[in-house]
């Protein structure tokens, strides 16, 4: 790496490698969730894949925290939002089988969106209130077909342009409350300069991940969920990285 520049190593060796992966993952999945055990292979390709590509991008990961969470217990994670590469290193790292709560439009990635229907990921309409319930009931059959599996929910709802941590929505908690599970807040730091937002140029560097205990939102009033968000969202601040504080 010394002897080849950033940029030509992005584009000729990372993006190659990472794209026939990509395809050969999500191959994988359709496949494999087709004629074998369907929750080993909705998450083993995908974990691996996502391994791969943060050695591939040159990143150091460090994560802390696994001793909140148990393998028998299932979990709605609310991490903040700071890059793509979240996905990577949450899919990677973090010691559970996951569905990602995700938007509508990721399904039609090719191979990427069907592997991703394939595996029970939640694809969610926000166009209307129906939609949204319906997304909560197939939440609750893929956990329910799956025991042990957890969900994934960015409660930003998007990136971050800075790093810095935007307002927890409501939504996740909902779903939460809905599916009477715990949520588990999670720090992410480092990515935002591994991946920015608005640009496609890979800066290595350390990725963390920091899982903290669970909250419990179990027959929780709406008014007492917006508390717990915004519990969750200052628990998820206070492991960042001074740079990424918002500072009054």
């Amino acid at each position: 790496m010394k002897h080849i520049p950033l940029f030509l190593y992005q584009w000729f060796i990372f993006a190659p490698i990472f794209v026939l992966a990509t395809i050969v993952t999500a191959l994988s999945v359709i496949l494999g969730c087709a004629v074998a055990n369907r929750n080993f292979w909705a998450y083993a390709p995908p974990r691996y894949w996502s391994k791969i590509t943060c050695r591939l991008a040159l990143c150091r990961v460090k994560v802390k925290g696994v001793e909140n969470i148990s393998s028998e217990q299932s979990y709605v994670f609310t991490p903040n939002h700071q890059s793509y590469f979240d996905i990577f290193l949450i899919y990677g790292y973090l010691p559970k089988n996951i569905k990602w709560v995700q938007k509508q439009e990721l399904r039609k990635i090719p191979f990427v969106g069907k592997a991703s229907e394939i595996a029970g990921h939640v694809f969610v309409d926000q166009s209307s209130l129906k939609s949204r319930k319906e997304s909560i009931a197939k939440a609750q059959k893929q956990l329910r077909e799956e025991p042990g599996a957890s969900m994934v929910i960015f409660p930003e709802g998007a990136r971050s342009y800075t790093g810095k941590l935007g307002k927890f929505k409501r939504g996740a908690f909902l779903i939460a409350e809905q599916l009477s599970l715990p949520v588990v807040p999670i720090t992410i730091n480092g990515i935002c300069e591994v991946l920015r937002r608005g640009t496609w140029n890979l800066n290595p560097g350390t990725m963390e991940l920091i899982i903290h205990k669970p909250l419990s939102v179990e027959s929780k009033t709406d008014e007492e969920i917006v508390k717990i968000a915004s519990q969750a969202q200052a628990v998820v601040e206070s492991a960042l990285w001074e740079k990424y504080k918002n500072r009054e």
